[in-house]
């Protein structure tokens, strides 16, 4: 049955915007209801090509939904190619049955579908995984345990421990899952101008769950009843608790062979899990790629998307059709501060260690001072305001760099400051309000080791915690933090004048969120985020101890001297930073 001439136009201009060729074939779209273990029965549409020779299947699991624009960027765009594509619907959402558990029956469910596409006529054995976020969690649920006929996944910024991404920090990712859970419960109310009005008024209906405590108590007007899973995620912080079983796949990290394409984003908020993810698979010797761009969240889907059709094509023909080799090099990376693309053969990057000392002048070098005095500290009075900034309550959904705060004016924050510092919560502040005790260098510097603190910190108080972070003083007057990070679990008490357990001062941060800066006598044009790249083999620069001789990039105004007064006007944002559709942290299209 051939395509209409409506459906075809379509097809048409989505190949263009995604910057492919024209649809190889005709295909057809069926409803099909798929049985799971306990009775339960899940909807999915089926995009059958019509051809002679089709490529093999992907399976694509979700809770947002069947329509657009995932029928169009998942369904149509791959079937139009020779591919059998199955978009179901995860259960208890948009029409299939059963009750909605965020991430805890996936495994089973994913196994169980699996079951049905066996027993299909038109399966030919060769399947594929493919999806964002929540739908790449729902890829690492069955690479647990992954099925013979799985021949590849293709994960973009999907999680593997949803228990790291909810309390990775010690503290609860308030902004993004309070968010989610939200757009959860009110994402199949009405139609679309429904949709459109909820988005439009999260950000002031979120505000008081946002700045209430205790925080289920303050959710409840909010969520109503209909996120019971947010309550039960705020009463089990701990992470030993074996209630999180469910919602963690990292095992498959340590056995899984099948190939992977790992695609996320500098300010992605799973970007330090798809991280690990290719690390973990690289030690193994695993045919794994990363991908890594200069988008948030919901950025990947749209600024992005020709780069995920191009790779997620090319990495299928290889590994489900046996087609060519897809990629130039194992890792492909966009520079920010270069604005180009890099092939790497690993990630990260060759580099050295740069060690820096605190020192009593509240100063940071490369040389300890055995002679300095202790730090003097003073907690921020309970109820006071650590900062007059009120960072985007979901950061990691936004344009532009991450905030780490999504409640800096509530009465529950205490910020510890080497007095007389100013408060240093935000991420985004003038230039010249930099806090002397940062080290700074104007070298081009390339990120990729991890930015943290010492094993052992010696402390006079009972209870301590630690964070490093690297920021970038840009020219428009702007500090932009690329390696933030934060405790890696609540700290613990100590004997006073002794050294803190390793844990305690330890700061996630990650490996690879960074800057890079024009190298010097690089006039080059700088690429776009999306266009393809030439192959880039040259070792980046190294993290490296600071200068002596500053770099100005070429075409650049240098940055403001510090004697330089710190009213100055609020700095313009680049013309392309664009906010999303919707201000929570959707987690997957």
């Amino acid at each position: 049955m051939a395509n209409s001439i409506r459906q075809r136009l379509a097809d048409a201009a989505l190949s263009r915007l995604v910057r492919q060729g024209p649809a190889a074939n005709d295909y057809v779209v069926a409803t099909a209801r798929i049985p799971m273990r306990d009775g339960v029965v899940l909807v999915a549409d089926h995009f059958a090509p019509v051809t002679a020779r089709p490529r093999g299947t992907v399976l694509m699991r979700t809770p947002y939904g069947r329509g657009f624009p995932a029928s169009a960027l998942n369904g149509r765009l791959f079937a139009a190619r020779g591919y059998h594509v199955i978009l179901q619907s995860v259960r208890g959402t948009f029409g299939s049955g059963g009750r909605f558990v965020p991430m805890a029956q996936e495994a089973e469910d994913g196994h169980d579908t699996v079951a049905w596409l066996r027993e299909q006529p038109w399966f030919d054995g060769r399947l594929a995984t493919l999806g964002a976020s929540y739908l790449g969690w729902t890829q690492w649920a069955l690479l647990q345990d992954p099925p013979p006929e799985l021949r590849t996944a293709v994960v973009y910024v999907g999680p593997h421990d949803f228990r790291e991404a909810v309390f990775g920090t010690g503290a609860f990712t308030l902004g993004d899952f309070l968010g989610w859970s939200d757009m959860i419960a009110r994402q199949e109310d009405g139609g679309l101008l429904r949709r459109l009005l909820n988005s439009v008024s999260a950000g002031r209906r979120l505000r008081p769950a946002l700045e209430g405590v205790p925080l289920p108590d303050a959710a409840d007007p909010v969520l109503r009843g209909r996120a019971p899973w947010y309550r039960d995620w705020l009463s089990h912080p701990d992470g030993d608790d074996p209630w999180w079983r469910p919602y963690r796949a990292g095992d498959a990290l340590t056995t899984v062979t099948t190939p992977t394409l790992i695609i996320s984003g500098w300010q992605d908020l799973f970007l330090d899990q798809s991280l690990q993810q290719y690390a973990a698979l690289q030690a193994r010797n695993v045919d794994v790629g990363l991908t890594v761009g200069p988008w948030t969240h919901l950025q990947l889907g749209v600024q992005g998307a020709a780069t995920l059709a191009r790779e997620s094509l090319s990495w299928l023909d290889e590994h489900l059709a046996d087609g060519p080799a897809s990629r130039k090099s194992p890792v492909r990376v966009f520079r920010t501060g270069e604005r180009r693309w890099h092939e790497l053969a690993a990630w990260p990057p060759p580099s050295a260690p740069a060690v820096f000392q605190l020192h009593a002048d509240q100063t940071l070098t490369l040389s300890a001072n055995p002679t300095d005095p202790p730090l003097e500290t003073d907690p921020t009075p309970a109820g006071s305001t650590p900062s007059s900034s009120r960072p985007d309550p979901t950061p990691a959904a936004q344009p532009g760099v991450r905030s780490g705060s999504a409640r800096p004016n509530s009465s529950e924050s205490l910020t510890h400051e080497p007095a007389p510092a100013p408060p240093t919560n935000a991420l985004i502040r003038p230039a010249t309000e930099q806090p002397p005790r940062d080290a700074t260098t104007d070298q081009p510097v390339s990120g990729g080791a991890p930015v943290g603190t010492p094993p052992h910190t010696g402390t006079a108080r009972s209870d301590i915690s630690h964070e490093a972070r690297g920021v970038a003083a840009l020219t428009d007057g702007v500090n932009a933090s690329v390696a933030p990070g934060a405790p890696d679990q609540p700290s613990t008490p100590t004997e006073p004048g002794h050294s803190t357990p390793p844990h305690s001062a330890n700061a996630t941060t990650t490996a690879a969120r960074t800057d890079v800066a024009t190298p010097p006598g690089d006039t080059s044009a700088p690429a776009a985020p999306d266009a393809p790249t030439q192959p880039n083999t040259t070792t980046p620069p190294s993290n490296t101890s600071p200068p002596t001789t500053p770099h100005t990039p070429p075409n650049r105004t240098p940055p403001p001297h510090p004697a330089t007064p710190a009213h100055q006007p609020r700095p313009t944002p680049p013309p392309n930073r664009k906010p999303p559709p919707h201000p929570t942290a959707r987690m997957g299209q």
